[in-house]
Order: structure tokens, then sequence, then C-alpha cells
């Protein structure tokens, strides 16, 4: 096993569960450990996909330009996450730019390996195939929102997503525990800056929210989660 890397930090992940000692220990082999500081991309959109992930510590923003040069946010990358498998889309180049909006440290294998390690560990393939059926339902929810749904109704669903893959419970509430901006949850909602500074200050205004260095603290959830599904008029 390479000797920079503890099987302990992978073991209790979702992705890894249901493996041996000695499983883990072969898949760790092909492994190297990274450290991404913020601000620094892991791939970016267009380069050849010679490696895949799994993040261990940190958050990571994936984005994607499309043809008319606007940035979207597809994803935010948590702990646990297996993240770049740009092979198993059938791509030879990586889809999106991924970069840490905190320190980050990542486990990254040599794509070639991909083939192999799902071979050799049929474990692993179901876990990595359930990972992407859940990427594949919150992409088709974020859809539907952004057909169906107004627009604070979109935000109040996309904080409270947020806050329940990062959210870390405070006495005052759920804070999402990595630096989001107002312009990340523009681009994950589909609207314009002006209209999330709107939102999140009316919000505030009402005791919903509180910002804070870029850390946004949820304070009251469940009227969030009422305004989104509906059940209470917005505040806009």
């Amino acid at each position: 096993m390479n000797a920079t890397i503890d099987r302990s930090l992978v073991s209790a992940l979702p992705l890894f569960s249901r493996m041996s000692d000695a499983e883990l220990d072969d898949i760790l082999s092909m492994a190297v450990s990274r450290r991404y500081a913020v601000g620094t991309s892991v791939f970016e959109q267009g380069q050849a996909a010679d490696q895949f992930f799994v993040l261990l510590y940190g958050r990571l923003r994936v984005t994607q330009v499309t043809p008319e040069g606007q940035q979207i946010i597809i994803r935010m990358v948590n702990p646990g996450d297996l993240f770049g498998i740009a092979k198993a889309l059938q791509r030879n180049d990586y889809p999106g730019t991924s970069m840490a909006v905190a320190e980050s440290v990542a486990l990254a294998w040599p794509m070639t390996c991909w083939d192999e390690i799902l071979e050799r560990h049929p474990s692993l393939t179901i876990n990595a195939m359930q990972t992407m059926g859940g990427r594949l339902q919150e992409a088709h929810t974020r859809l539907r929102e952004l057909s169906t749904e107004e627009v604070e109704r979109r935000v109040a669903h996309t904080v409270l997503r947020l806050a329940n893959q990062s959210g870390k419970k405070e006495a005052g509430g759920v804070r999402i525990d990595f630096p989001v901006s107002k312009q990340d949850i523009a681009e994950m909602t589909g609207t314009t800056l002006h209209t999330v500074s709107r939102i999140l200050t009316a919000w505030e205004s009402a005791g919903l929210v509180e910002g804070g260095r870029r850390k946004l603290l949820l304070k009251d959830p469940h009227r969030l989660l009422l305004l989104g599904d509906g059940h209470v008029p917005g505040l806009l």
C-alpha cells in the first residue's frame, strides 16, 4: 500500500463500504494523495482526462462554460465523493473545471486503472453505480426546478441542498460549512447576482438566514423548506 495513505482515511467512506482490508490495500496501492489550496484547480474543462479522484477533505466546485461563454456551477464535490470519472461517461476529456473552495485533499488514480479496479472489485462497481445514480437524480431535480419553479423557490431548494450535504448544526441554526457566494448561488439556480442578493436580504430581514464571511447560516430551515415547496408565500 502507498505509505502516505492511511487505510483508515477511506474505510469509513460509503464508496468503499463492504470492502476488506486487503481490497482497500490493493486499491490504495494505485493511488496518490494530493493537497489543493483554495483557488487551485484539480482539473480544467477540456483537459485530457488522465486521472479520477475521491475527495477526502475540503470542498470543490465543478463549473462548466457553455458554448455561449456563460459559466454555470454543475455541482459541489463533498468529502467522500468520487469525481473526475470521465471514462465512465465515455469521454476522453473533463467536461468541467474542478476547483478547491476550501483547503482540500484528494486521492488520485490513473484513468488507465479504472477498468481494472472495477473488474477486480465488484463491490466498488456497485457503489460507484449508486453514486452516479444519485448524481443523475440530483441533476434531474435541478432541471425540474429550473423548468417549473419561481426563482425564490429555486434558491430555497439550493441552499437547503447545500446545507444537507455540508451543513453543521450550531446554536443558531445550520451553517453551510464552506464559502459559498451569492454568485455561486446565482449560477446554481439559473438567475442573476442581483436577484439572489435581493432574496437573501429579504430572508435575512425575516430571520431565515444570516450571512457572514461567505458561510451562510440557515436560522429557520423548516420555513425555508415550506417556502421552497410552495406551502408558504415567498418574501419578494
